[in-house]
C-alpha cells in the first residue's frame, strides 16, 4: 500500500516552550485519583464520605475520623492480577502481570475530653496509604496507513512558526549525526523525537536549496519528482508502566456533641512512574523500523483536605469534603533508541543523549465530596458518595513558576469529571458482616478531544498514549470480630478501565488532516484481593 507525501506538517502552539516539555497528558495521568483503603472501604465501593470509622477517609472526608470512640492500629496488602486486552482493527492483544501491594499502615488515637455536650473528644491519625499503582501493561498489533517515520518528519519539516505565522524546519546541519551528537541534540532544542528519527536514519531530508528543512520517511521511492512513502504491513507496539502514589497523613478530628464531627490533615505524596516503549514496524520485502523509548517521573507534592459530618437522627449521617489539589514538583528523565534497515543501504542506529532530565511543577484538579449513608439499627447500612474534580484546573509550570502555554490546551480539552460510589453492609452476627459496593468515574475529556478530534503532543520520546474513557469497579467482602478488640477484613475488587490508545498522534495544520492515527480499544481488568487487621484499644 503506498500513499504520496504533499506536505507534512506539525503544528506547534506558536511561542511554545520545548517539545518535550510536559504535557496534558501528563498532567493528567498523575491527577488521577485511584481507588484504594482498607478492605473494608474497598468492599463498600470507597463510599464512605458520610459514613467515617475507617481510617480510608483521610483520603476523602477526614471529618469522618471524628467518629472513632477508641484507639486503633490497621494494616493492610493486597494482591492484584491485571490485565489488558486491545482491539486493533480486528486484531486482538492480550498482556497481564500480577503484583503484590503493601498497601497502608494507620494509627488513629481517640481522646475523650470527659463531657457529654460540647467537645466530647478529639482525634489523631497518622497514615500511610498506597493511593494509586500504575502497573499495566498493554500490546498493538495489526497494519495502519501512516508510520511513526512520516509522523517524525512531520515534527521535523514544521518545529515552528515565526511571528510572521510562517512554518520553519529544523536545519539538516543540525540535526544529531556523525561527531558530537549530544551538542547536535542541545541544537534541536525539545525536537528529540524528530532529531533520533534522523539519526537513526527513519527519516531522510529533500537535497533542494530550498528544501534544506524539509524530511520525508526514508522508507519509500521517488516516483519523477515525488517522494513516495510505504504504509507499514505489520506493525508491533508493548507498553510496559509501572510505579506508583504514595501518600503520608497527619489528621485531626473534632467531635461536637456525637452530632457534628469536623476534621482535616496535610498529607506529603511521593509520585514515581516508569514508562517503556518497544515499536517495530515492518514494510515489504525487509525494510523495518525499531524505536524504544524511556521516561522515569520521580515527583514530591502536598496536599490538604478538610470536611465534615452531620449526624441529624441516629439513622442519617451527611457528609462534605474539600480535597484541596496536590501541589507537585516533579522530575522526568527520558531517552530512547531507534534503528532502521532499508534495503540496499546501510543500517542506522540512533541513540539520545545520557542523563537528561526536566523539572517542573504540576497543579491537580480539586475535589468536592458529597455523601449521604442510612444506618439501620445494628443490622446494616447504606452509603453513597458523589465526586466532581475540576480537571481544568490542572497547571504546569516551570520550577520558577511561569505557567507552559500547555495549560491552554488543558482548558480547552478539559472539564469537570464525575464520580459515583456505592456501598452496603449487613450484619449476620454481631461479629460477622457481608459488604458489597461499586462505582463509575467518568473521563474528564471533552467528546470530541476523547475521541480522537485533535492532535495530541507528547512529551520526550514516547509518542504513543491512551485517551481514557471511563472506569467501573465492583467489589464483595466479609469482615470478622475475633475479640472485642481484634478484627479481619477481606475484600474482592473487579475494576475496568476502558481507553483509546494511539501509536502516535495524528497532525493537523490549518484545519487539515494530513497525517493520521487509528486507535485501538484498550481494556485494563484489574481483580484484585484485599486482607486487613485491626486492632481497638
Amino acid at each position: 500500500m503506498k500513499k504520496v507525501v504533499c506536505l507534512l506538517a506539525s503544528a506547534l502552539m506558536a511561542g511554545g516552550g520545548t517539545v518535550w516539555a510536559q504535557g496534558e497528558m501528563d498532567a493528567f495521568n498523575y491527577s488521577q485519583p485511584g481507588f484504594n483503603g482498607t478492605a473494608r472501604y474497598l468492599s463498600m465501593g470507597g463510599a464512605f464520605g458520610a459514613l467515617g470509622g475507617d481510617v480510608s477517609v483521610m483520603n476523602t472526608n477526614p471529618g469522618g475520623l471524628g467518629i472513632y470512640r477508641s484507639s486503633e492500629v490497621v494494616t493492610s496488602v493486597s494482591v492484584s492480577a491485571i490485565k489488558s486486552k486491545t482491539n486493533w482493527n480486528g486484531s486482538q492483544t492480550d498482556a497481564s502481570k500480577t503484583k503484590f501491594n503493601f498497601d497502608n499502615i494507620s494509627y488513629i488515637g481517640y481522646f475523650p475530653t470527659g463531657n457529654d455536650e460540647g467537645l466530647v473528644s478529639w482525634n489523631v491519625g497518622f497514615a500511610y496509604n498506597r493511593l494509586q499503582n500504575f502497573e499495566r501493561s498493554y500490546g498493538m498489533s495489526g497494519a495502519q496507513a501512516y508510520s511513526l517515520a512520516d509522523y517524525a518528519a512531520a515534527k521535523a519539516t514544521y518545529a515552528g512558526q515565526d511571528k510572521t505565522g510562517a512554518w520553519f524546519g529544523i536545519a539538516q546541519q543540525d540535526m544529531p549525526l556523525g561527531k558530537d551528537v549530544d551538542a547536535k541534540y542541545d541544537n534541536i532544542g525539545g525536537h528529540w523525537v524528530a532529531g533520533l528519527a534522523y539519526q537513526g536514519g527513519l527519516i531522510g531530508a529533500y537535497t533542494d536549496g530550498d528544501k534544506e528543512d524539509r524530511y520525508h520517511s526514508a522508507f519509500g521511492k521517488w516516483e519523477g519528482d515525488k517522494w513516495v512513502c510505504y504504509s507499514p504491513n505489520e506493525v508491533v507496539m508493548n507498553v510496559h508502566e509501572k510505579g506508583a502514589v504514595d501518600k503520608y497523613n497527619l489528621a485531626f478530628a473534632l467531635n461536637f456533641s456525637n452530632m457534628l464531627f469536623l476534621g482535616g490533615n496535610v498529607s506529603v505524596i511521593d509520585l514515581n512512574y516508569d514508562t517503556y516503549t518497544q515499536y517495530d514496524e515492518y514494510f515489504g520485502g525487509n525494510d523495518q523500523l525499531l524505536w524504544d523509548g524511556w521516561k522515569q517521573t520521580d515527583g514530591t507534592g502536598y496536599s490538604l483536605n478538610v470536611g465534615a459530618v452531620i449526624r441529624p437522627t441516629d439513622m442519617l449521617r451527611l457528609g462534605v469534603a474539600y480535597n484541596s489539589p496536590t501541589w507537585y514538583k516533579i522530575t522526568d528523565y527520558y531517552g530512547g533508541e531507534s534503528l532502521s534497515h532499508v534495503e540496499g543501504l546501510e543500517d542506522m542506529e540512533g541513540r539520545t543523549p545520557q542523563g537528561r532530565y526536566t523539572d517542573y511543577k504540576l497543579r491537580t484538579p480539586d475535589r468536592w465530596i458529597f455523601s449521604a449513608a442510612a444506618i439501620v439499627g445494628q443490622m446494616g447500612l447504606i452509603s453513597v458518595d458523589y465526586e466532581l474534580a475540576n480537571y481544568k484546573s490542572m497547571k504546569l509550570s516551570d520550577p520558577n513558576g511561569y505557567e507552559y502555554n500547555d495549560n491552554e490546551l488543558i482548558e480547552q480539552h478539559f472539564t469537570v469529571s464525575h464520580a459515583v460510589k456505592v456501598g452496603a453492609e449487613v450484619k449476620v452476627t454481631p461479629q460477622f458482616a457481608i459488604r458489597a459496593g461499586g462505582g463509575w468515574q467518568g473521563s474528564p475529556m471533552r467528546e470530541q478531544f476523547r475521541d480522537g478530534a485533535f492532535e495530541v503532543y507528547t512529551a520526550g520520546l514516547i509518542p504513543n498514549y491512551t485517551l481514557y474513557k471511563s472506569t467501573t469497579h465492583y467489589s464483595v467482602g466479609f469482615g470478622y470480630r475475633f475479640t472485642p478488640n481484634f478484627y479481619a477484613d477481606v475484600a474482592c475488587i473487579y475494576s475496568e478501565r476502558k481507553d483509546d490508545a494511539y501509536t502516535f498522534s495524528k497532525v493537523i495544520v490549518d484545519d487539515q488532516l494530513l497525517v493520521d492515527s487509528k486507535p485501538a480499544t484498550l481494556k485494563s481488568q484489574t481483580t484484585r484481593v484485599s486482607f486487613t487487621l485491626g486492632y481497638k484499644f
